[in-house]
């Protein structure tokens, strides 16, 4: 807080911050981002070997691959969040298992293991769908629009 707003606070507002500010948890941000570059890359690794593996094995190209990785990486993903492994590795490396693909994977599952006692329509498959639902129409939107810019632009700019 910048020293003009401390002083358009009362003596007793200053003297809290003061406190708060002393015995506040020094985060060791360095060291938080770079577990979290190293799990995120990690898991990117694996993605990269799964896809490997279904382009040597199964005889897809390098594009028709990225689909079932993806699906491969969610799966490893929900299996690992049911088991309680993924929660550990989240709680270390904190972002570096949220922002890849994998990190919804865990809250689409999370919601359905906190929601189970409550049915499996009413409770797993709505609060899945409060999770998944808005990402995949957020996606399916997306590619739309994607797709709408590319056909306008091969019809008219002849791409």
């Amino acid at each position: 807080m910048s020293n003009n707003k401390k002083k358009n606070l009362p003596p007793q507002a200053q003297e809290y911050q003061s406190f708060q500010q002393e015995r506040e948890v020094k985060r060791p941000v360095l060291k938080n981002c770079i577990k979290a570059f190293l799990v995120g890359g990690s898991i990117c690794l694996i993605g990269q070997v799964i896809t490997t593996f279904y382009i040597y094995y199964f005889n897809f190209t390098e594009q028709t691959a990225g689909n079932p990785t993806v699906a491969t990486l969610i799966f490893l993903t929900m299996l690992l969040t049911g088991l309680g492994v993924y929660d550990r590795i989240g709680q270390f490396a904190g972002a570096g298992t949220a922002v890849p693909v994998t990190g919804f994977g865990n809250a689409v599952i999370s919601a359905a293991i906190e929601h189970r006692t409550e049915g499996f329509i009413l409770g797993v498959g709505s609060s899945m769908f409060k999770v998944a639902g808005p990402v995949i129409v957020y996606g399916v939107f997306s590619a739309f629009v994607v797709a709408l810019i590319k056909t306008i632009l091969i019809k008219w700019g002849g791409l």
